[in-house]
């Protein structure tokens, strides 16, 4: 089910190039990282969740591409507009083969399950 947003009927002419380009550089940024790599973490400093996604894949020896993005202190405008972008409300944020899989919780369910592996095998057989 997707999230509801806002109609652009809903939003007045004026505004909407400001909306589009809001940030648009970090966004650009994630999209091409995980158009190129299989795995891509999201994160930031001091945070222990990115953290733990990062030493998680690097246990199960799996290649991945990490983006990190200020700390507690700064930058969280930018993580704001990538946060309205993907929907997702925490981070890390953890791209499987161009799917949001979630944060390091839901990292661990997949590498718990097998799903992870199944996923990524799946890309390399493509």
């Amino acid at each position: 089910m997707p999230r509801p947003l806002l109609d652009p009927a809903h939003v007045h002419p004026a505004i909407r190039e400001t909306i589009a380009t809001h940030h648009l550089d970090i966004i650009d940024e994630v999209r091409a990282a995980v158009a190129q790599h299989d795995v891509v973490v999201v994160g930031m400093k001091q945070n222990p969740y990115p953290k733990k996604a990062r030493k998680l894949l690097a246990a199960k020896g799996i290649a991945f591409h990490y983006l990190e993005y200020g700390s507690y202190l700064n930058t969280w405008r930018r993580r704001t507009a990538l946060k309205m972008w993907s929907g997702w409300p925490t981070l890390p944020m953890v791209f499987v083969k161009g799917v949001l899989i979630g944060g390091a919780s839901d990292l661990q369910k997949l590498v718990d399950s097998g799903e992870l592996d199944t996923l990524l095998a799946a890309a390399r057989a493509s």
